[in-house]
C-alpha cells in the first residue's frame, strides 16, 4: 500500500492530506485527514505535531508535497537576515529610487516603502551590459574583492547579485557568483538572473533582494525539516509547493525560496483546477476562506491564471514590493475566520485584517482572547455547534463569546445578537468585494462559473456569497477544510521560464521566435533531468507577452502551434487583439510587439484517482438533530442537522440544513439544495 501525503501550514493551523492508493489499480483506497495548531517560529514542530496526531508513520509515505509560509512570514515581520546587494556602478540606488507610484495621492508626506537592503550595504562593481546583452564595459573583479571586504566587516548573512541588463545577458553575474564561491563560500548568495530574466530594473533588484533576505531563513527551515523527516526514517519524495500553482524538490527551492512566497494558497486554487477537471468543470471561481484570510481565484477554460507582477504589503496607504516571479494570480483580503470585528473613533463597525491567529485565537477557544471574530459570530448564531466546536476537540466558551459581542453592540447601540449579525454581514460584503475584484472587474460574469469553496471557513459563508453573486452553482469539496493541502497532491513540478526580447511581431519573425522557443525548452529539459527526471515526463507550454506598439501593458497569449511558421503569426496577432478586447473593451489596428517569451515545463507525477464513496447511509442515519439557526435576513428556523461523513453519494438536502464535519460546516440557507456525488463532493444548487 502507497501513501501519498502532503501539509499546508497557514496562519492558524498545519493540516494533513494523506492517500492510501492501491498499487495494483491505482485507486485511492481512502483519504484521511488532520489539523493542528500552528507553531511559530518553529513551523517544523507543527508538522511533526499533525503526522502524529494522525497516527501515520513516515516510513510508509512514498510521496510528500508541503507548503509553507516561512517566506511571507520573514518578509512581513521582517525576520529576514542581514542582507547585501552587489550592484553595477551608478546604479546603488535603484531600491532606494524605486517608483514614483504614491496610492496615498493626496498625502504630500507620503513615505516610500523602505527597501529591504540599506543604502550602505549595497556595493557597486565595474562593468556594464547593453540592453541587447553586449558586453559595453568588463566586469572588474578586483570590485567584487572590495565589495566583499566591506560586507563582511558589517555582518551580511546574505549577498543579492543584480547587474544591469542581466535579463539579456548574465554573463557577468554568473562570474561573480563565482567569485563569491572562490572568496566567501559561507555567505547565502543569489543573481537576478537565477530568479527571472525579466526586464525593469527596480523590479528585479528587488525581488533579488527580497530572495536574499529569506534565503539563509528558508534554508534553515527546510533542512530542520528534512532532518526531522529523515530521524523518522521518512525515504520518498520530498517536493515543496511553488506559488506558480507547481511543485518542486527541495534543493531547487532552498536556491530561490521566493519561489513559494504564496505556496499555500496557489496549491488550493490548483487543487481547484483538478477536481473541476475530474467533474467535467472548465470555468471556476476558487474560494478559500482560512483561519487569518480570505483569498479567491479565477479559472477560466480550465486554465489557472499565473502573473509575475505580484506585490506585497500592497494597501491604500503604501506602494508594497514588487516580486517578479510566477505566482497564481490571487485576490487576497484580511477577512478569515479569526479576523477581529472592531468600532473606530467614528463609531462605524469594522471586520479585519486584525487577526486573532493561533493564539490567542477566537474568544470560543478560551486561550485569552477578548476581541469577537468571524468564528464567533457564527457560533452565536448557532451557524457553528458549540459542542461540536474544531470537531469536539474543545467546548466553545459561549459566556465568553456572548459577553464579547455585548461589549461590541454597545459601542453601537445593539445587542449581542444583533452585533454578531453585523459582523457576518460586514465579513461577507468584504468576501463578496474580493470575488468581484476576479471576476466582473475583469470583465467575467459570474453566472458563467462555479464557485468551490474550502478552508475551515469556505462551506461556512459560500452559499451566501454565491447567491450575493448570482453564482448558480457552488462545491464544497470532501474534506474541504484541508483542501489545499490536497491540492499539493493533485500537482506537476512546475517551472516557469521567462525572457524578455522586445521585437515586432509579424511573420518575418516566425523563425526568430520559434528559436527562442526551442532554447528555452531545451534548458528546461536539462534543468530536469540534471536532477534525475526522465525527459518522457517532461512537457512544456508556451506563450508570448504582446502589447501593442507605444503602449505599456501586455497581454499573456498562449502559442498552441510547434514548429511555428510565418503563416501562424496572424492567428496569434488575432488571439492577442480578442484577449486584449476581454480586458480593455476595445482594439486597434496599430502594429504589435512581442515583449516576453514564456515557456512553461512541467514534469508529470502521478495523480491518483478520485475515490468512489461507499453507497452507505441516508438522511435519517446521517442526521444528528436539529437547532434553531439565525440565517439573518431569512429569519432564525428550527434547522435540520447532519453528519457529512455519513452522507452516501446521490444523498439530496433541502435548506434550511447545517452539515457538520470535523473542520469545517456547511450552511445550506433556506430554498436551497444540496447534493452529494460520487466522490463526496457537495453540490450547492443557489
Amino acid at each position: 500500500m502507497k501513501i501519498r501525503a502532503a501539509s499546508d501550514i497557514g496562519g492558524t493551523f498545519t493540516d494533513l492530506v494523506y492517500f492510501e492508493i492501491d498499487e495494483a489499480s491505482g485507486q485511492v483506497r481512502s483519504i484521511q485527514a488532520e489539523k493542528a495548531h500552528t507553531t511559530p517560529p518553529h513551523f517544523e514542530e507543527g508538522v511533526a505535531r499533525v503526522f502524529e496526531k494522525a497516527n501515520v508513520a513516515l516510513t510508509d509515505i512514498q510521496f510528500f508535497g508541503h507548503g509553507t509560509t516561512v517566506v511571507i512570514n520573514a518578509l512581513t515581520e521582517r525576520k529576514g537576515v542581514k542582507t547585501g546587494l552587489i550592484t553595477t556602478a551608478g546604479f546603488r540606488d535603484v531600491l532606494e529610487i524605486a517608483r514614483g507610484n504614491r496610492p496615498d495621492f493626496f498625502n504630500l508626506r507620503y513615505k516610500k516603502p523602505k527597501p529591504f537592503i540599506p543604502r550602505y550595504l549595497c556595493k557597486e562593481v565595474t562593468e556594464r551590459m547593453t540592453y541587447k546583452g553586449e558586453a559595453r564595459t568588463a566586469l572588474v573583479e578586483a570590485d567584487i574583492d572590495a565589495a566583499v571586504a566591506e560586507l563582511k566587516a558589517e555582518g551580511v548573512e546574505a549577498i543579492a547579485v543584480s547587474l544591469l541588463h542581466a535579463y539579456a545577458n548574465p554573463a557577468h553575474e554568473i562570474a561573480v557568483l563565482k567569485r563569491l564561491e572562490e572568496i566567501w563560500p559561507e555567505v547565502s548568495v543569489v543573481a537576478s538572473h537565477q530568479i527571472s530574466r525579466e526586464w525593469r530594473e527596480y523590479e528585479r533588484s528587488n525581488t533579488a533582494a527580497v530572495c536574499a533576505y529569506v534565503l539563509p531563513t528558508t534554508e534553515k527551515y527546510l533542512s530542520k525539516l528534512e532532518t526531522r523527516l529523515a530521524d523518522e526514517d521518512f525515504s520518498g519524495a520530498f517536493y515543496v509547493m511553488q506559488s506558480n500553482g507547481g511543485i518542486d524538490t527541495v534543493a531547487a527551492t532552498k536556491r530561490t525560496p521566493i519561489s513559494i512566497v504564496e505556496s499555500g494558497p496557489a496549491s488550493g486554487v490548483l487543487g481547484a483546477a483538478a477536481l473541476g477537471e475530474a467533474l467535467g468543470l472548465k470555468n471556476i471561481i476558487a474560494f478559500d476562506i482560512g483561519g487569518t484570510t480570505a483569498k479567491c481565484s479565477l479559472i477560466d477554460d480550465g486554465k489557472v491564471a499565473v502573473t509575475s507582477q505580484y506585490m506585497i504589503e500592497r494597501s491604500r496607504t503604501s506602494a508594497g514590493y514588487p516580486i517578479i516571479t510566477p505566482v497564481v494570480d490571487i485576490v487576497e483580503i484580511g477577512n478569515g475566520g479569526g479576523s477581529i470585528g472592531w468600532v473606530d473613533d467614528h463609531g462605524k463597525m469594522h471586520v479585519g485584517p486584525q487577526s486573532a491567529g493561533a493564539l490567542p485565537g477566537p474568544v470560543a477557544y478560551g486561550k485569552g482572547g477578548t476581541q469577537p471574530t468571524t468564528t464567533d459570530a457564527n457560533l452565536m448564531l448557532r451557524r457553528i455547534n458549540p459542542s461540536y466546536f474544531i470537531g469536539g476537540e474543545i467546548e466553545a466558551d459561549m459566556a465568553a463569546v456572548e459577553a464579547a459581542f455585548a461589549k461590541l453592540g454597545a459601542k453601537l447601540g445593539l445587542s449581542a445578537q444583533e452585533a454578531a449579525r453585523g459582523v457576518i454581514r460586514i465579513a461577507n460584503n468584504n468576501m463578496t468585494n474580493a470575488l468581484k475584484l476576479v471576476s466582473i472587474n475583469r470583465g467575467y460574469d459570474p453566472r458563467d462559473f462555479t464557485m468551490i469553496a474550502f478552508g475551515g471557513g469556505g462551506a461556512m459563508h459560500a452559499a451566501a456569497l454565491a447567491a450575493e453573486l448570482n453564482i448558480p452553482k457552488v462545491i464544497i469539496p470532501a474534506h474541504s477544510s484541508v483542501f489545499s493541502a490536497w491540492g499539493m497532491l493533485m500537482s506537476d513540478l512546475r517551472r516557469d521560464y521567462i525572457r524578455t526580447r522586445p521585437s515586432k511581431l509579424d511573420q518575418e519573425e516566425a523563425t526568430h521566435i520559434e528559436a527562442s522557443f526551442a532554447q528555452m525548452e531545451a534548458e528546461a529539459l536539462d534543468a530536469y533531468q540534471s536532477e534525475g527526471i526522465d525527459a518522457a515526463r517532461v512537457r512544456t507550454e508556451r506563450a508570448l507577452s504582446i502589447r501593442y506598439q507605444g503602449q505599456e501593458h501586455s497581454a499573456l497569449v498562449p502559442v498552441r502551434k510547434r514548429n511555428l511558421m510565418a503563416g501562424d503569426i496572424d492567428e496569434i496577432i488575432q488571439d492577442f487583439k480578442a484577449a486584449y478586447e476581454k480586458e480593455y473593451t476595445y482594439r486597434l489596428d496599430n502594429a504589435v510587439e512581442v515583449v516576453n517569451y514564456n515557456v512553461t515545463a512541467y514534469a508529470d507525477v502521478d495523480r491518483p484517482k478520485l475515490a468512489v464513496i461507499d453507497d452507505t447511509g441516508d438522511l435519517d442515519n446521517a442526521l444528528k438533530g436539529s437547532r434553531r439557526v439565525d440565517f439573518d435576513t431569512q429569519g432564525v428556523a428550527t434547522t435540520a442537522v447532519y453528519d457529512r461523513a455519513k452522507l452516501g453519494r446521490g444523498a439530496e438536502i433541502k435548506g434550511p440544513a447545517i452539515l457538520e464535519e470535523a473542520g469545517s460546516t456547511t450552511v445550506l440557507f433556506p430554498s436551497q439544495r444540496a447534493r452529494v456525488d460520487d466522490h463526496g463532493n457537495l453540490h450547492i444548487e443557489i
